[in-house]
């Protein structure tokens, strides 16, 4: 049973929040972190009896794109967010203090919360030049990334930028841009891809942790499976009409007016993984493909460089030859498959066929052998091979000298 007076839930309550509405933020979570909705009460009761999170918010290179993103929160909104789940302590633009105020407001956090805080960064970490492309205090971004983050519970890494370097990091990119994954050694690191990310997954993430005391499984990059597990492709709900060979072929064109697939003007969902069509942006209302526009791939490793660009197909898979396609090189594994399935078949159905032939020959001979009596059964046992290489029999054999009698005795 939630008591009303306990934890985050008497926060929110006094702040206008109806216990309903909490209970439906709670069913929202277990669904966004893809558990049954019988978790939800579970959910409920361990976010209404948590402490408030300490958070230290760090910003390098981007364009504060994923703190927008946090600031346009709604379940819960951003005010219930700050002031009762997460206690930000530290965030440089979001926070009063600034300049050695600002510091010291980190370095107090540090010092009040020894292994008890998150470590949220944002933004690409410039290491080319010392770090001098991005600096905090006179520091260079890098230190500070590191010595916030080794005093860390964990440290969660939002948006492209702060997953692998982003676009600092595209080709050209003069600042030796990285992700947090190559400055933050060891320790727990959740990376939230996406540009920006999608909120709904940074707060499912915190969840998480407050009700089961540990924070979700991932993939070898960081990247929570409940929420980068999926092909976009695969819950796309143009998906349709990309089985259907229904593409938008220009822009404004007949298929864009009637919501046809996008994959031909460049859509990389059938490449890129993230919960996008199913959690969307703005309070669920859309998201990019619904809105129109293609994905172009954000939540995947260097998509800068990787996934543009934006309004054409990737690559042909075969570089010496232009004209092949994905889907020509799909098409062709499939024929392949189905190639070898008949082969297999066939060999299989011959090889059962002279299985049986040769089975009823020696059942045949067998029976034969039984009808002939005991001799003739021997003799019919006995393999031609050993007869012939036994050579011809001569009845006066036995009376010659120097042959064996029936006792195994020579005769002189």
């Amino acid at each position: 049973m939630i008591r009303l007076d306990d934890g985050l839930l008497a926060a929110l309550l006094e702040r206008g929040v109806s216990r309903r509405s909490f209970l439906k933020f709670s069913a929202a979570m277990a669904s966004a972190l893809a558990l049954p909705a019988s978790f939800a009460p579970r959910i409920a009761a361990a976010v209404a009896t948590a402490p408030r999170l300490p958070v230290i918010w760090l910003r390098g290179q981007d364009c504060a794109g994923n703190t927008e993103a946090f600031l346009r929160a709604t379940s819960p909104t951003i005010a219930e967010l700050v002031l009762d789940l997460l206690s930000v302590d530290y965030h440089a633009t979001l926070m009063a203090p600034a300049g050695a105020a600002a510091t010291l407001s980190r370095t107090t956090a540090m010092e009040r919360y020894p292994d008890g805080y998150i470590a949220i960064v944002e933004g690409g970490i410039p290491t080319a030049d010392g770090g001098a492309y991005c600096t905090i205090g006179g520091r260079p971004f890098r230190d500070v990334v590191r010595e916030v983050c080794d005093g860390a519970l964990a440290t969660i890494a939002v948006g492209a930028c702060a997953f692998d370097g982003g676009t600092p990091a595209a080709a050209g990119g003069p600042t030796g841009a990285v992700g947090v994954a190559s400055v933050v050694a060891g320790g727990r690191l959740i990376t939230l891809p996406g540009c920006p990310l999608n909120v709904e997954n940074l707060t499912a993430t915190i969840v998480h942790y407050l009700t089961f005391r540990e924070f979700p499984p991932t993939d070898g990059r960081g990247r929570p499976y409940f929420a980068y597990g999926g092909l976009i492709h695969n819950q796309c709900e143009r998906r349709a009409h990309f089985e259907f060979g229904e593409f938008v072929l220009a822009w404004g064109d007949e298929g864009a007016q009637k919501g046809w697939c996008l994959y031909k003007v460049g859509c990389k969902g059938p490449e890129a993984f993230a919960n996008c069509p199913t959690v969307r942006y703005g309070e669920g209302t859309s998201w990019t493909v619904k809105a129109g526009h293609g994905c172009v791939g954000c939540t995947m490793p260097g998509f800068w460089d990787a996934m543009t660009p934006a309004y054409r197909r990737l690559p042909p898979p075969v570089p010496f030859a232009p004209t092949i396609s994905v889907d020509h090189v799909g098409q062709a594994l499939v024929g392949g498959v189905v190639a070898l399935t008949v082969v297999h078949g066939g060999a299989t159905i011959v090889r059962s066929r002279l299985t049986r032939s040769g089975e009823r020959r020696r059942a045949a001979k067998a029976a034969a052998a039984a009808a002939a009596g005991p001799i003739e059964a021997a003799v019919a046992a006995e393999p031609i091979e050993a007869a012939v290489a036994a050579g011809p029999i001569d009845a006066g054999d036995a009376d010659r000298p120097g042959t064996a009698d029936p006792s195994g005795s020579e005769v002189a």
